[in-house]
C-alpha cells in the first residue's frame, strides 16, 4: 500500500506517519512510495509503523491476506 492509499484510506493515518518522523507528507513521493519504502527511507522500524496503521480499523487488511 503507498503512503497516499493509507492517507485516502483513513486521514488520521496522517497523525501516524508524523508521530513516526515521516512530515514528508506534502512530498510527491507519497503517491508512489510504499509504506514499507517510506519507512526504510526515513530510518523506522517498518512493523512498528505498520503495526500503529493497522490500528486504524480503516487500514486492516482483511483476514486470510
Amino acid at each position: 500500500m503507498s503512503i497516499m492509499e493509507a492517507l485516502q484510506a483513513d486521514p488520521r493515518a496522517r497523525d501516524v506517519f508524523v508521530a513516526y518522523g515521516m512530515g514528508c507528507i506534502g512530498c510527491m513521493g507519497v503517491s508512489m512510495e510504499s509504506i514499507e519504502d517510506g519507512a526504510k527511507m526515513h530510518g523506522i522500524d517498518t512493523e512498528a509503523i505498520l503495526a500503529e496503521l493497522n490500528k486504524l480499523s480503516a487500514l486492516r487488511e482483511p483476514a486470510g491476506k
